[in-house]
């Protein structure tokens, strides 16, 4: 599943424990009628991912939702929590060059020789 927006956001890296490092940040969603702020997560080895981008940044992130239930110690309540977790971040920003102006010389690989 792939999410589509601007980076509002992009928290610190945080040390859950020797084993264990999370990142995350906050897309907002473009395509609906109504935007969304979603906030999203990377772990391990991903978490360095996002040192190539910045706030503002158009991008698509490929994502896995995760879900776990978890019974309270105290009282035996069960609840449910979803994570969003992202694999993979594309910029979209360089999806297509600029128009040539009609001043520009033509690139190399447009001449006819």
């Amino acid at each position: 599943m792939q999410l589509k927006g601007s980076i509002k956001l992009i928290n610190e890296t945080e040390v859950i424990s020797e084993k264990f490092q999370k990142r995350s940040f906050v897309i907002v969603t473009d395509e609906e009628k109504y935007p969304q702020e979603i906030i999203i997560e990377t772990t391990q080895d991903n978490v360095d991912m996002l040192d190539n981008f910045a706030e503002g940044e158009t991008v698509t992130a490929s994502i896995n939702i995760r879900g776990r239930e978890w019974t309270s110690p105290k009282d035996g309540t069960v609840r449910y929590f979803n994570t969003i977790q992202a694999w993979r971040i594309e910029s979209d920003s360089n999806a297509a060059p600029a128009p040539a102006t009609a001043s520009a010389p033509a690139p190399a690989e447009d001449l006819p020789f």
